[in-house]
């Protein structure tokens, strides 16, 4: 008997291979987009001034001439792609045929904010001037009374010059972060700027499990949240790569809010809490959370009159337990409400009363010469006034349940942003967090990307604005129109038809048309296959 064994076949080819997952292109096309405007805030964005790290490191020249140009070409080609790649995630969101999942998104989230952690300020030099804030508390002073110049320096220099005797407007919190980060970095801006990036990307990661979760309570679209709010290129850059507190504030705002929907509202009152002890705006939410408070009870058995009572106390009370913890700890009182008074020194159109105040200069012109500054303090008096009485009504008119009241949180927030003395592209995220908790139309998500591609363009990476040059503009509200059409179609200016009509291109489908001898006779039937 042969007792040879016979020889194993060989497995078909690729049959026992793991199948790995395929990079998608359009989330790899962001990446470089990110990676190639990190890189071009190098030659353009808020430097730190009178530093020689990057003559050390032989990059001074990708900051002038031919330099600076080769930058600007990288840093917008950056900018163009993740824009691209961004429409284009979103209209396959729209058509369902995206085939990134939550976890997929949620990593593509990362790998696009991921570069812009090295980046240079970008957009802004706020970043400079909370560590120049803090900078003055370290050495004894106090940041609500006494501005940065307290302390000169290399932080001082970096940071725009127009803030740098004012006092501080931020919240106990964020102030005893930023003595923090100047605690362990001192005077070295490079290492104070990276490690207040990381502290601020907990905000970025606490929005990766709320606002996904916000939006599952409501029915809305998990992957439509991460896309519109952290994929969005306009909060990336001012967010991460420009190293805002926002970043911060609004992770604790979607936590707080998605673990009150959630039934727990408590622990969401706390995390509220944390987040107006970070910057004030969010408190503007916490007033919603008494009518999800109440929801609960109601749903489980009557609510009574003691009931309300209890909960409207306790709405008030938790949050204001965890700002005023945090204000013991600074121990400098509530001396940043002076410093809030200083936002009347940005101007720019993009709130209603500052644009009101635009129009009314402009069109009084040829019959009384008001000087801008004259007119403003009217126009944002005025809007002060309508925003107390508009929240109020919110507040009163969304009451019925915890959808209701989540609803009324967003347009609240909305109408902060709106009605202000003054907005920065950042602010968005105000609304975003929380409006994404509801499917909003395709118009809506439109405006957004137009809004946001508008916005990434206007303000410039060196902390200038072009909203005032014609040309410029005109430019940006084009492609910013280009963007939000996008969304609905691929090509919505029909170049692929055009180029295929200018270079004799066939169809799509690659067939190429029939000659009329390969047609047939005139009259005939169809061809056989």
């Amino acid at each position: 008997m042969d007792t040879s064994r016979p020889a194993p076949e060989a497995p078909a080819v690729g049959a026992d291979r793991p199948t790995r997952p395929r990079p998608h292109p359009d989330a790899v096309l962001g990446l470089l987009g990110s990676l190639m405007l990190s890189v071009g805030t190098y030659g353009l964005a808020d430097i730190p001034r009178n530093d020689a790290t990057l003559a050390d490191l032989g990059l001074a020249p990708f900051t002038y001439g031919h330099g600076k140009t080769l930058a600007w070409l990288i840093f917008w080609g950056g900018a163009l792609a993740m824009v691209i790649a961004w429409v284009r995630i979103g209209r396959a969101l729209n058509l369902h045929r995206c085939t990134l999942d939550l976890r997929a998104m949620r990593w593509t989230v990362v790998a696009w904010a991921a570069p812009m952690v090295f980046a240079i300020p970008v957009f802004s030099r706020d970043v400079y001037a909370y560590l120049g804030q803090a900078m003055v508390l370290a050495q004894g002073f106090d940041p609500y009374l006494d501005g940065p110049a307290h302390h000169p320096g290399p932080i001082v220099d970096s940071m725009a010059q127009i803030w740098a005797p004012t006092t501080s407007p931020y919240t106990p919190l964020f102030v005893l972060i930023a003595r923090g980060v100047v605690g362990v970095a001192g005077e070295n801006v490079w290492l104070g700027v990276f490690l207040m990036r990381l502290i601020l990307l907990i905000g970025l990661g606490l929005c990766l499990w709320a606002l996904p979760a916000l939006a599952a309570r409501f029915g809305s679209s998990s992957r439509t949240a991460l896309w519109l709010v952290l994929l969005n290129p306009m909060l990336l850059a001012h967010l991460v790569a420009g190293a805002h507190l926002e970043l911060l504030m609004m992770g604790f705002l979607a936590a707080g809010t998605a673990v009150a929907v959630s039934g727990r509202p408590v622990p969401g009152l706390l995390l509220l809490g944390v987040a107006a002890s970070i910057k004030i705006t969010a408190a503007v939410a916490i007033p919603f959370v008494l009518w999800i408070w109440l929801d609960r009870l109601r749903s489980r058995r009557a609510v009574t009159p003691r009931d309300r009572v209890g909960v409207f106390a306790a709405t008030a009370l938790i949050p204001t337990a965890v700002f005023g913890l945090f204000t013991v700890l600074l121990g400098l009182g509530v001396g940043w409400l002076h410093g809030l008074a200083w936002a009347s020194r940005i101007i720019n159109p993009f709130s209603l009363p500052t644009l009101i105040g635009h129009i009314v200069a402009y069109v009084a012109a040829p019959f009384h010469v008001w000087n801008l500054q004259e007119v403003l303090p009217v126009t944002r008096g005025i809007g002060s006034v309508v925003l107390a009485v508009l929240l109020v009504w919110l507040w009163w008119r969304f009451r019925a349940d915890t959808r209701s009241a989540v609803a009324g949180a967003a347009w609240a927030m909305l109408a902060v942003l709106l009605l202000e003395p003054s907005t920065l592209p950042w602010y968005y995220v105000w609304t975003l967090v929380l409006a994404i908790a509801f499917p909003l139309p395709l118009w809506a998500r439109q405006i957004v990307v137009w809004a946001s591609v508008l916005f990434l363009i206007v303000f410039q990476p060196d902390d200038s604005i072009v909203f005032y040059k014609p040309v410029e503009s005109l430019i940006a509200l084009s492609l910013a129109v280009l963007a939000a059409l996008s969304l609905r179609r691929a090509d919505p200016l029909r170049l692929g038809a055009a180029a295929r009509w200018a270079f004799a291109v066939g169809p799509r489908d690659g067939s190429t048309p029939q000659t009329p001898a390969a047609a047939g006779p005139a009259g005939g039937g169809a061809a056989h296959d």
